[in-house]
């Protein structure tokens, strides 16, 4: 798919407006020039300058003629194959935001490999093995190496 300039230039515009609205509310510290709203400030100032650059260049590509559609959707969007592997990335990554905090980690992130190792052309008899070996060093590695806390949802009861 290929999006116009100008569309991702109006929505950086927009995000940098919210940006540059929600750091109004951040506190000052007394006796102190600059705040807490200052890097955020100097963000939300350059995606506003980025975005402005990206409508520009996008009308004027347009104008030009060279790009007549603000959305022009590519050749794997009308193979419903990829279509589908496209929506269940999408859909695994909603999956884990819902359900990490009930189900835990290792099991959330089983279904969530498992998914699109198949949906990727792996053999359901090694995605699920793989998924769960992968799930328990990725595991490993951020909650006892690197000391970050991840839920332990249903497995609570032998959490170590």
């Amino acid at each position: 798919m290929k999006v116009n300039d100008a569309v991702w230039g109006a929505l950086l515009l927009l995000l940098a407006a919210a940006l540059l609205v929600h750091i109004q509310s951040f506190p000052t510290i007394p006796g102190q020039k600059y705040g807490p709203a200052l890097l955020p400030g100097v963000v939300g100032v350059g995606l506003a300058v980025c975005g402005l650059l990206l409508v520009i260049k996008g009308l004027a590509i347009r104008r030009a003629g060279e790009h007549l559609h603000w959305i022009r959707f590519e050749a794997w969007t009308r193979m419903p194959r990829r279509v589908l592997a496209f929506a269940i990335a999408v859909g695994v990554n909603v999956f884990y935001i819902l359900s990490v905090g009930v189900l835990g980690f290792i099991p959330t992130a089983t279904i969530y490999l498992a998914a699109l190792f198949a949906v990727l052309g792996v053999r359901l008899r090694n995605a699920l093995p793989l998924a769960l070996a992968v799930a328990l060093v990725i595991h490993y590695v951020f909650y006892k190496l690197l000391r970050v806390p991840l839920p332990w949802g249903l497995l609570q009861g032998i959490a170590w």
